[in-house]
């Protein structure tokens, strides 16, 4: 076999084009210019009556190559010429499709005579989870294949078909067992000896006078539910092509409306998204460190995060020994982890079975000497140091040398809570999100003294339960949590000055937060919130204004007991406006001389995000986080930020740093000497950068 990433061979009449461009046989330059040269190779090629074209490894091809995105533009050939000469082949071309065919690669295959796959094979078109639209005919080929309304429903959505479904729609000619060459030959031996060749760009037989009210369908649909959204709007424009203009001309139509996808902030944003969630997977400074292995997993605390934690391991089928001093509470922790995996059965998206084996991997203790075998600890007791430090203290005597000891905590000083275990090599912060079970976001904390591998353990077994591991410093709430606390700060100063609760919360999801600042802080409850107040206050920090202390004071604990910034109804979470928190406000602003002043959304929604903004810079300069990237992904995965803006760095690199400093000295000017507005301080790596001239954080 030659060194190319695409190479040509023929098996008795049957020419095998196969892409070998490990991992995944991304269509970059090289593999589109060896798909064009390995079918030039097969068309000359008299001995073969038909051509197959397939992957090696353990995929077909699954899409483009993202990188080539980020530079000036894609190089020679297109991907549309190649498409063009394989479909205009007067030998068939089959497609054998195994692992994924998504997104360019599935409009190679779109562009073949024929498209075969085993069972287990997925199809898709996921362009629009990039802020983009497929490019090279997706728009075009697809409405001719399976119709227009099922197109627009896959385009739009980016979703992914499993073999048999896309058979069904007409978009696979045959699914069967075996190799993909197996498959691919025993097709090719059924075809006539002088066919004509089915292509795609010539039907019409699955276009039809419903075509219209479809798209107008798929149109009203997007605009009900994400009217924000730049890039699905676009691909209909794109199917829209297809049924109103000739086929050259949707192509051309098609690739007008790529580029501007790729030229709106949406897609930069969701690019540097993609990008940021594989960079924050490598931590710097670990040298050539493994991780330890993990068979066996303990975890400290039945409540609500530990309960969660305990189901993380399960569900990835490590056996967990859940410990809690307190029987009626560990029984009570037990009974919600049964509760919550019942629910998942009753919603059809796991069977019982799985819902028993994974509950038969949770071992309920009071002894820590049952930890004794565990290669892990993960610790989630009450945020309280003295609680967390006597914790490692046992755990320090109790657990295997060379198990590594995590704590949950989400502010804590992680090389104070090391220090009490004896063994603060072992020791890292190991921060999960909640409800952990659901939350894809884990905080790994590297103190002063973890070991290279054990933060490596942290980060893989981060990965192996299905999370997304992002490596942060050891400092007052690490990255994320850090932010917040100006974020809900600021969010205060906005009520005080004359914001609704329910304004502010109402901008921020207007900006495509998942949920308000205030919402957020019933879901997490006032009273944890309020400890952290505490403590930080006593220690001479920022962390809020009084306001919240007199919510706290009349026994607003949030949603836990119905009553925080908002109300809710007994079993209903929805927050609803309490007037008696309205009066609470009055009475503050009255009580300091403040005059309510109207406040726009927008200086809402800055004075918010760029209250992150201004901490992350700092964080960045201290060597908190790695890189810009990281911070984001803590954001989109931890915290709601909307993936299309990027996270907080990234918006604000696309707003213009220098915008955003401007801004920052102006809210610094607002806020004059008022000691809970101190945050406003500009940032010296933004002011920088700025002098500089610079655009980018990285």
């Amino acid at each position: 076999m030659d060194r190319r990433v695409v190479h040509y061979a023929r098996q008795g009449d049957v020419g095998v084009i196969t892409v070998d461009s490990p991992p995944v046989n991304a269509l970059s330059q090289a593999v589109r210019q060896g798909i064009g040269q390995a079918l030039a190779e097969g068309l000359a090629d008299a001995t073969a009556k038909a051509l197959v074209i397939l992957g090696a490894g353990r995929t077909f091809i699954a899409g483009a190559d993202i990188a080539e995105f980020l530079g000036s533009g894609l190089a020679e050939p297109d991907l549309n010429e190649i498409n063009a000469a394989i479909e205009s082949s007067p030998k068939p071309v089959i497609a054998a499709i195994h692992g994924t065919a998504l997104g360019g690669g599935l409009e190679v295959a779109l562009a073949c005579h024929y498209r075969v796959a085993t069972s287990e094979a997925q199809v898709g078109l996921p362009e629009v989870k990039l802020g983009l639209l497929p490019g090279a005919g997706g728009t075009q080929r697809l409405p001719r294949l399976v119709g227009v309304a099922k197109a627009l429903a896959l385009i739009t959505s980016g979703d992914f078909l499993a073999a048999t479904q896309a058979q069904a729609l007409g978009l696979l000619d045959h699914v069967g067992s075996g190799t993909p060459l197996e498959l691919a030959t025993a097709f090719a031996a059924s075809l006539p000896d002088t066919p004509p060749l089915p292509r795609a760009s010539l039907r019409t037989d699955r276009l039809g006078p419903g075509d219209a009210a479809a798209v107008a369908a798929a149109r009203q649909k997007l605009a009900d539910s994400t009217p924000w959204l730049h890039a699905p709007q676009r691909c209909i424009d794109a199917v829209e092509a297809a049924i109103t203009l000739p086929f050259s001309d949707g192509l051309a139509r098609e690739r007008a409306l790529f580029w501007d996808c790729m030229a709106h902030d949406q897609s930069k944003a969701l690019i540097h998204a993609f990008f940021a969630e594989r960079a924050a997977a490598k931590v710097a400074g670990l040298g050539d460190a493994k991780p330890r292995p993990v068979a066996q997993v303990g975890v400290i605390g039945s409540g609500t995060m530990g309960g969660g934690i305990a189901m993380c391991f399960a569900n990835a089928g490590i056996p967990v020994t859940l410990l809690d001093m307190d029987k009626a509470a560990l029984d009570r922790g037990i009974g919600i982890i049964a509760r919550n995996y019942a629910a998942t059965v009753a919603k059809g998206r796991l069977t019982q079975a799985a819902m028993d084996q994974r509950l038969s991997l949770i071992t309920q203790t009071t002894d820590y000497a049952d930890l004794s075998a565990a290669d892990l600890v993960v610790e989630a007791a009450y945020e309280d140091m003295a609680v967390k430090q006597a914790v490692f203290a046992r755990l320090g005597d109790v657990a295997k040398p060379g198990a590594v000891l995590a704590s949950n905590t989400s502010t804590l000083d992680i090389d104070a809570i090391a220090a009490a275990s004896g063994r603060p090599a072992d020791v890292v912060g190991m921060h999960f999100f909640s409800p952990a079970n659901v939350m894809k976001l884990l905080e790994v904390v590297r103190g002063r003294d973890s070991a290279a591998d054990a933060i490596q353990t942290a980060m893989a077994i981060g990965r192996k339960i299905g999370k997304v591991a992002v490596a942060v410093g050891n400092c007052d709430g690490f990255v994320g949590n850090r932010m917040l606390q100006y974020y809900a700060t600021e969010a205060q100063r906005l009520v005080i000055e004359g914001a609704s609760v329910a304004a502010v919360d109402q901008a921020a999801r207007r900006y495509g937060l998942a949920m308000g600042p205030f919402a957020m802080g019933d879901m997490a409850g006032l009273d944890v919130m309020q400890a952290i107040r505490d403590r930080r206050v006593a220690e001479g920090k920022i962390y809020g204004t009084a306001l919240s202390d007199l919510l706290t004071a009349d026994g607003r604990k949030g949603q836990k007991n119905g009553r925080g910034w908002y109300h809710y109804e007994p079993g209903d979470r929805t927050p609803r406006p309490d007037p008696a928190v309205a009066a609470m406000v009055d009475a503050y602003r009255q009580q300091h001389g403040i005059t309510p002043r109207a406040i726009g959304e927008e200086e809402i929604q800055k004075r918010l995000v760029y209250a992150l903004v201004n901490e992350g810079a700092r964080i960045l300069e201290e060597g908190m986080a790695q890189r810009p990237g990281d911070i984001d992904i803590v954001y989109l995965y931890g915290y709601g930020f909307p993936a299309w803006r990027g996270g907080p760095m990234k918006q604000a690199e696309l707003t213009g740093l220098a915008n955003v400093l401007a801004d920052i000295n102006r809210f610094a000017q607002m806020a004059g000497d008022d000691p809970t507005g101190a945050h406003w301080s500009p940032a010296p790596l933004l002011v920088r950068l700025v002098a500089e001239g610079r655009e980018r954080f990285g």
